[in-house]
């Protein structure tokens, strides 16, 4: 039986859990501006996670404000003004310690529910 605050094919929790991550994550290479980090989250988990802008930018602005990220406005000609986003060193350190704690909280669901496995 599933909780009430949480739908079978609702991701909407999990993802509120695992933001921080995806985020470093997609930023663990070039800079990138706010849409393309959503685009490409949604495209890799096959149109299953969605950021909002009403989501994305606070915990962009969040993020850079703890010196995981930095930003950096970019102007390009017959283009508006965008803001892209690159890990800091600080940053990249969160982002290797949050996935070893991803793989032991996987690693203990899988255990006790064989989500690997369903």
């Amino acid at each position: 039986m599933l909780h009430t605050y949480m739908d079978a094919t609702d991701t909407t929790s999990l993802q509120k859990g695992s933001a921080e991550l995806l985020v470093l994550a997609v930023l663990d290479g070039p800079a990138r501006h706010g849409y393309e980090l959503a685009q490409i989250i949604e495209t890799r988990s096959d149109g299953r996670l969605r950021f909002q802008a009403a989501t994305l930018y606070p915990l962009l602005y969040k993020l850079e404000k703890r010196g995981l990220v930095a930003g950096k406005w970019v102007e390009k000609p017959g283009e508006r003004r965008r803001r892209f986003y690159r890990l800091t060193p600080a940053g990249k350190t969160m982002l290797r310690e949050r996935r070893k704690l991803w793989r032991a909280f996987l690693e203990a669901l899988d255990q006790v529910a064989a989500v690997r496995h369903a």
